[in-house]
Formats: C-alpha cells, sequence, structure tokens
C-alpha cells in the first residue's frame, strides 16, 4: 500500500501566501518561500503553490517564486495558475516545479493535457478541479477562473474525461467546505475516487486530526492538502502524521 500524503497548500497572491474562506476574505499568511522551507523541514510529502488570480487577471504565473524555492526545499512542489501553453509548462518545471496543475486551461483547452503529458509525461500534468454542489444539476459542477464561473461541467464526468486525455493525477478542491474547517467533502471526495484511477489529493474543510483520517479512509483520498490550519500553527504535518499513524494509516514518518 502506498503511504498517503500530506502537502500544505500556499495560495499565492501578488507574491504573498493567503488564505480565505470559499475563495474570498483573503488574509495575509507569509512569505511562500520561507513557508515553503519551514514545511519541508517539517516533514510535509508535496507542496501545492496556486497562483490563486492569475487565471482571472490574465496573468502569467510565479517563475520567481517556483525558482527560489526550488533552491531550498528537497521534496517535490506543484504550480498552478495562470498556466495555459506548452511553453509556461516548460517555463515551470525548469524553474524547478515536479508538477504542474491545470485548472481554467485544462477546461478551456482540454487539448493542452493530452499535449503536456505528451512532452512532459502524465506524472507532471495535475488537473485541478473546484467543485461545488448544482442542486438544479443534482449533481457536482465544475468552476474556473479561481471558483468565480460556473461551467455547467459535471466533475465527475470531466473527471472520467482528464484521465483519457492523459491526466497524471486530481487535485480536488471542495468549494463548499474550503476554509470552513468543518471537514473535507467526503461525498465528493469519495463519488471521484470511484470513477478514476488516478491519485486524487483531497482539498477543503480541513479543521480537526479526525478531518484528515476520515477523508484519507472513508474518502479513499491518496492525499489530503490543508491550508490554515497549518499556516495558523493549529497543528503541525507530524502531529497529522502521528495521530494517522494510530489510526492505521500508513504515512511517512520523518
Amino acid at each position: 500500500m502506498l503511504a498517503k500524503r500530506i502537502i500544505p497548500c500556499l495560495d499565492v497572491k501578488d507574491g504573498r501566501v493567503v488564505k480565505g474562506v470559499k475563495f474570498v476574505d483573503l488574509k495575509d499568511t507569509g512569505d511562500p518561500v520561507e513557508l515553503a522551507s519551514f514545511y519541508d523541514k517539517a516533514g510535509a510529502d508535496e507542496l501545492v503553490f496556486l497562483d490563486i488570480t492569475a487565471s482571472y487577471e490574465g496573468r502569467k504565473t510565479m517563475i520567481d517564486v517556483a525558482r527560489r524555492t526550488a533552491q531550498e526545499i528537497f521534496i517535490p512542489f506543484i504550480v498552478g495558475g495562470g498556466i495555459g501553453t506548452i511553453d509556461q509548462i516548460r517555463d515551470v518545471l525548469k524553474a524547478g516545479a515536479d508538477k504542474i496543475s491545470l485548472n481554467t486551461p485544462a477546461v478551456e483547452h482540454p487539448e493542452l493535457i493530452t499535449e503536456g503529458a505528451k512532452i512532459f509525461g502524465s506524472q507532471c500534468m495535475v488537473v485541478a478541479i473546484d467543485a461545488c454542489w448544482n442542486e438544479k444539476m443534482g449533481e457536482w459542477e465544475v468552476y474556473t477562473h479561481g471558483g468565480r464561473k460556473a461551467t455547467g461541467i459535471s466533475a465527475l464526468e470531466w473527471v472520467t474525461r482528464v484521465e483519457k486525455l492523459g491526466a497524471g493525477e486530481i487535485l480536488l478542491t471542495s468549494m463548499d467546505a474550503d476554509g470552513g474547517k468543518i471537514g473535507y467533502d467526503i461525498s465528493l471526495t469519495l463519488a471521484v475516487g470511484e470513477r478514476t484511477n488516478l491519485p486524487v489529493i483531497a482539498s477543503g474543510g480541513a479543521g480537526s486530526l479526525e478531518h484528515f483520517a476520515e477523508v484519507l479512509t472513508e474518502g479513499k483520498a491518496d492525499a489530503a492538502l490543508a491550508a490554515s490550519v497549518f499556516h495558523y500553527r493549529q497543528f503541525s504535518v507530524q502531529e497529522v502524521k502521528k495521530y494517522l499513524q494510530e489510526q492505521g494509516v500508513e504515512v511517512r514518518l520523518s
């Protein structure tokens, strides 16, 4: 059995790490490179950098942050936000990122997933899915542009499609749970996991140690991502891992 991964997420806006609730009311939580170094030493398995307004504002992603981070840490990291061309994917990977995350560009130009997988390998291509329950649709709907734009696309159908297109991993964020600290959306995570053979990183809603165990067992996620509980030192990565180990969940302890 593969060890479950614990992944701090650094949402970056204007070169600073921020955290909000349901993608709004953002508060500054620190310098991205300093936080990345801290989490590397703290035993995180991976890191995710998301330039959360890059697609919305039409800006390129933060190449400089990626380059400086690669010089400071030894764990894999994913960069997403504003990456919309093969050249931009290449630039981010050359800067030191191990994987790139596509959200808005993947929906608007699905062929980018396939082309990127062919050139750089599927393992580099993470598709980020921001999903929100749509009562009228009776299912979860995909949102783009930093959670600002509803697409009318079924999240479960989209997961099936991106796997066929060549994605190597899914970064799944529940917009309903994001920032609320009431727990991950187990129903969404499990439903997505049952639709795909790809590893699923669950995001949105971590507020207690129990929440991590729930999403990795009941939700069958391969990794659990969190932000505010780590940024505000509610508990450490090692505390999460030790708790998970006590619950019989396979993790890597440093």
